[in-house]
C-alpha cells in the first residue's frame, strides 16, 4: 500500500458526516472560499490517486489483440477493489482542511479588484 494510501485514508472514514457549514466558515472567514479551497485539493487528491493506479494497473496491461490470452488477474482484481474502498477524495480533502492539513494563501491583489 503506498504512502499516500496510507496516510489518507488513516483516520477518514468512507460514510459522509453532515459538518458544520459554520466552522468550515471559520477556517478561512467565508463559506464559499472554504469550499473552493476543499474542491482544489479533492482534485490533486483526485489526479495523484488515479495517477498511481494506472501505474499498477499498467503493469497487468495485455498489448496484444489476442482474446484467448485474456485472463482474471486476482492481484489486478485486489488492487482496484483496495482504491474502491478508499474514502471519495472530497471527504479526504474536507478532513485535511478541518484537521488544518491544508496550507492555502490569499493572492492580495485579487482582493483590491
Amino acid at each position: 500500500m503506498s504512502k499516500l494510501r496510507r496516510q489518507l485514508s488513516a483516520n477518514t472514514s468512507n460514510v459522509v458526516e453532515p459538518k458544520k457549514l459554520s466552522a468550515i466558515k471559520e477556517k478561512t472567514g467565508n463559506l464559499y472560499e472554504s469550499i473552493a479551497i476543499i474542491a482544489k485539493r479533492a482534485n490533486q487528491i483526485n489526479i495523484t490517486l488515479k495517477e498511481e493506479l494506472h501505474n499498477k494497473l499498467e503493469e497487468f496491461a495485455s498489448h496484444t489483440d489476442s482474446l484467448e490470452e485474456i485472463h482474471e488477474n486476482k492481484e489486478q482484481i485486489e488492487i482496484s477493489k483496495a482504491y474502491e474502498r478508499m474514502p471519495n477524495p472530497a471527504l479526504l480533502a474536507t478532513t485535511e482542511f478541518m484537521e488544518d492539513k491544508v496550507y492555502f494563501r490569499r493572492n492580495d491583489e485579487d482582493l483590491f479588484e
